[in-house]
């Protein structure tokens, strides 16, 4: 069976016989949202991996990551040969430290870290407009989202069990059932 967001919500409510008053749909669609994203947490499936392609620029350490980023899968340098080149992802410290001064030196970069929620940083500064692509998974549409609610969505029409369960073992701590 697959689920609507008009469904699932009142099979939340028949399960935990608590009705609307308490359950309201803007609490239903909270509980969902977190079911979803714990489930999305929990398994790794490729129904939401994506590929963003583009070209980096001479000099320019920074590189604009996809809006829609969930988690990052790989990235990976193509140079004008065909030569690949797979990035490892490093933190901040060790990019300050490996690379203190950007912009004296440049190169085929090695590393990349989460500068902040748009950008990575590079090490070291691309001497190329090297090809760069990511593969990341994407931020699934929510099936409180209107444009899908009928519908439904991958998880709610392939997992509609999972999606149930999830969502009401979510509903179980909001209504403040024994943590046991």
């Amino acid at each position: 069976m697959a689920y609507s967001l008009t469904n699932l919500r009142d099979d939340i409510r028949n399960y935990t016989e608590v009705g609307s008053n308490v359950l309201s749909d803007s609490v239903l669609a909270r509980i969902i949202q977190n079911a979803e994203n714990k489930i999305l947490r929990s398994i790794d499936t490729d129904q939401n991996v994506y590929y963003a392609t583009s070209n980096l620029v001479i000099g320019n350490r920074y590189v604009t990551i996809p809006g829609d980023m969930r988690a990052i899968r790989y990235a990976q340098l193509e140079d004008a040969a065909g030569n690949q080149y797979f990035l490892e992802q490093r933190d901040t410290s060790f990019m300050a430290e490996y690379y203190n001064t950007p912009g004296t030196a440049s190169g085929v970069p090695k590393y990349y870290a989460n500068w902040d929620a748009s950008y990575w940083a590079l090490a070291p500064t691309p001497n190329a407009a090297y090809e760069i692509t990511m593969a990341y998974i994407k931020q699934p549409t929510s099936l409180t989202d209107a444009s899908v609610s009928g519908s439904g969505t991958y998880l709610s029409n392939k997992y509609a069990d999972l999606l149930l369960y999830g969502s009401l073992v979510e509903a179980y701590g909001y209504l403040k059932g024994p943590a046991d």
